[in-house]
């Protein structure tokens, strides 16, 4: 082997050669031949990042015929992770039609998650800040992250379809409402920002996963404040002008009950 100034080493200097004698046999995989390889890594160097360079590393120097195929641990986080994808689909999925279903609207329940990404976002931004980890903890943080910024974004939209239906205009609508809900939102907000402090500055045992799970809360919702109090009123105002009011809906439906009790009697 050489060394990075291209002089020649003895693989002596870097392996153990040990020689015993086993029985003769073939490891296989999946019905190929297969060679196992383990090693171990420094604690501040996490498996995911090992993963990701082992993974380049194979695809510049192994051939194409040999394939990489993860055992243990890294199984098990390579599976973890792909889980934990489709539960943020599916989260996101339930609270938008949990969402749906409450304002009768689709274009309200629209307006609020739209918000949800920019907080995913702001928490990544935060565990970048800091320099944690995307682990399983902080993977578990953000799907609750989606149910804290839906939970912002409800404040303000319900608020301003309720004037809707007293006849603001949308404009009107939106603008009064993020006035008006200014307030609760900052407080519940605050709130939930400050009680994950105690995950962050928490010590011993664990440690590790409450400070995940508190960067995400404390980080996704405090950078993401500026995108519900601003952007949820932005969205809001091009969206709903696309639909009537819900008061326009129970008018409507009126009107065709007493239709159709007009032609009953006659």
């Amino acid at each position: 082997m050489k060394n990075a100034d291209g002089e020649l080493i003895p693989i002596s200097s870097l392996v153990t050669l040990v020689e015993s004698g086993v029985a003769a046999e073939l490891d296989r995989y999946a019905q190929r031949r297969s060679i196992d390889v383990n090693f171990d890594m420094d604690t501040d160097y996490p498996l995911q990042a090992a993963m990701t360079d082992l993974q380049t590393l194979a695809a510049n120097s192994l051939p194409d015929d040999i394939a990489l195929v993860f055992l243990g641990d890294a199984a098990t986080l390579e599976e973890t992770s792909h889980e934990v994808f489709i539960t943020y689909a599916i989260a996101f999925l339930v609270v938008f039609l949990v969402l749906a279903a409450q304002f009768e609207n689709i274009t309200s329940a629209l307006v609020v998650t739209l918000t949800v990404p920019f907080g995913i976002a702001a928490a990544i931004y935060a565990l970048f800040l800091t320099q944690t980890s995307i682990n399983i903890y902080s993977q578990i943080g953000l799907v609750m992250l989606i149910g804290l910024m839906a939970k912002n974004g409800i404040l303000l939209v319900e608020f301003a379809d309720q004037l809707r239906d007293q006849g603001y205009k949308v404009y009107d609508a939106v603008l009064t409402g993020a006035q008006v809900r200014l307030r609760p939102i900052a407080m519940t907000m605050i709130s939930t920002v400050l009680g994950g402090l105690p995950l962050i500055l928490s010590t011993g045992p664990g440690a590790e996963a409450r400070t995940a799970i508190g960067w995400v809360i404390f980080g996704g919702l405090g950078l993401s404040a500026v995108f519900t109090l601003y952007l949820t009123p932005v969205i809001y105002f091009g969206l709903a002008s696309l639909s009537k009011p819900r008061a326009a809906e129970a008018e409507r439906l009126q009107q065709e009950l007493l239709a159709a009790e007009g032609i009953k009697d006659t």
